[in-house]
């Protein structure tokens, strides 16, 4: 029996139907052997990448021998080499692509997911994202902060080894300031925000729990929108990445590594895509007066989307998901042993 489900987190219905479970359009990525001499993001490949920005190693810059690697996007969307400044045109209003692109190149190994990166590995990948963090934090022209990974061509991915997008902008998303506005009405009205009691309801229901490593709590969202879906969320108001704790991102990256094992037990080889939900880098007059209290009410999250169904017309034109796995399936899944 399908169910339509609110997801209080972002304002929007999810259809779950679990009759579309065996429709025939599984997407299954195509393993490709790797391609070392024309891939840029492979060791020894470094003169193919604009200079790196930073990197984990023990050596000279845009050398071979890195562990992790961030380098300005070839095909930036936004160039922080911009002036700021917006022009009108009656009611069109046109601002400059100020902003930071840049690619983490998540380890040197050319067919290595998530699922076969080591903890060790997957640590240095968050502390990269860390350092760069505060490193565009200095930029006050820069309020929003973007980091996601495409994996897949289903999901959107246009190089085969395995990156990090990180994406600063001037301006906030709509569905960003939404958040911001709804989760500080929460608080006024509970003195909570939003993530916190969503974490709080999942632990307490023990239905859609994955896993829990630390503070941090894997778990299958009640409204998810994708079959497989996975939230991680911290059971303290950490606003962003940066204010983790040695200990935390040790053991963020334990889970880390665990969820995509048990992903990849159940789906196989399969695309994804994978996001940060985190507080605004910087303040100005669109969220100003959020600012004050994040350290309050907001707690960062990470979202794994397994893209293994198409999305078709109904989505786009509602903007509600139909997903064929509920949650609770999901959730006993991945806590079962390989199919």
């Amino acid at each position: 029996m399908s169910e339509i489900r609110f997801d209080h987190l972002h304002g929007q219905y999810v259809l779950i139907a679990q009759e579309r479970l065996h429709r025939p359009d599984i997407q299954k990525t195509k393993i490709t052997k790797p391609t070392n001499h024309r891939c840029p993001f492979c060791n020894g490949n470094e003169a193919l990448t604009p200079p790196e920005v930073y990197a984990i190693r023990d050596n000279e810059a845009n050398k071979s021998g890195w562990k992790t690697r961030v380098v300005p996007n070839l095909y930036k969307a936004v160039q922080v080499e911009l002036e700021q400044k917006s022009m009108r045109f009656g009611m069109f209003e046109v601002t400059a692509g100020v902003g930071a692109h840049e690619v983490l190149i998540d380890s040197p190994c050319h067919d290595c997911g998530l699922e076969k990166l080591d903890v060790r590995s997957i640590e240095n990948w968050l502390r990269s994202m860390i350092i760069r963090i505060d490193d565009l934090k200095k930029d006050h022209r820069l309020i929003h902060l973007s980091i996601f990974k495409n994996y897949g061509a289903h999901a959107g991915a246009t190089q085969e080894h395995p990156h990090t997008q990180i994406l600063a902008l001037p301006v906030m998303p709509q569905n960003e300031r939404i958040f911001l506005e709804h989760n500080m009405l929460y608080y006024k009205r509970h003195g909570r925000g939003k993530v916190e009691d969503i974490l709080q309801n999942e632990i307490t229901a023990k239905e859609r729990i994955v896993e829990e490593v630390g503070i941090f709590v894997a778990f299958c969202p009640y409204a998810s929108s994708f079959p497989f879906e996975v939230m991680i969320a911290p059971k303290r108001n950490l606003s962003s990445l940066e204010k983790c704790s040695r200990d935390d991102i040790i053991n963020l990256s334990i889970l880390i590594k665990s969820i995509f094992t048990k992903l990849t037990n159940q789906l196989g080889n399969f695309d994804y895509n994978l996001y940060f939900k985190l507080a605004p880098l910087n303040t100005n007059f669109e969220n100003e007066q959020y600012m004050s209290s994040l350290h309050n009410n907001y707690r960062f999250t990470i979202r794994i989307t397994p893209r293994i169904y198409r999305i078709g017309g109904f989505e786009v034109s509602t903007g509600m998901g139909i997903n064929p796995v509920s949650p609770e399936e999901s959730a006993v899944l991945l806590n079962s042993k390989s199919i």
